[in-house]
């Protein structure tokens, strides 16, 4: 399984801190978005960091293993 993390305004606009994805041999981080963001495509507008296994990834051709972390964040402002 892939863990799954949402932050920010990512997570209030999927409704969920956490989940999973089943993990497929061979699968990249483009097909776990593209999965994702077809359930939740208000979300995936706003995404601006990815990381993978808690290194930030720009790469979404990126093979992904059994049992790894992908998280994502949109950007935050404050004051």
């Amino acid at each position: 399984m892939i863990k799954v993390l949402f932050f920010g305004p990512v997570a209030d606009r999927v409704q969920m801190r956490e989940t999973q994805v089943e993990f497929t041999p061979g699968m990249t981080l483009h097909e776990v978005i593209v999965h994702l963001g077809a359930q939740h495509p208000s979300a995936f507008g706003i995404v601006s960091f990815i990381a993978v296994n808690q290194t930030q990834v720009h790469d979404k051709q990126l093979v992904l293993h059994d049992n790894d972390e992908i998280a994502f964040m949109a950007k935050f402002s404050g004051g």
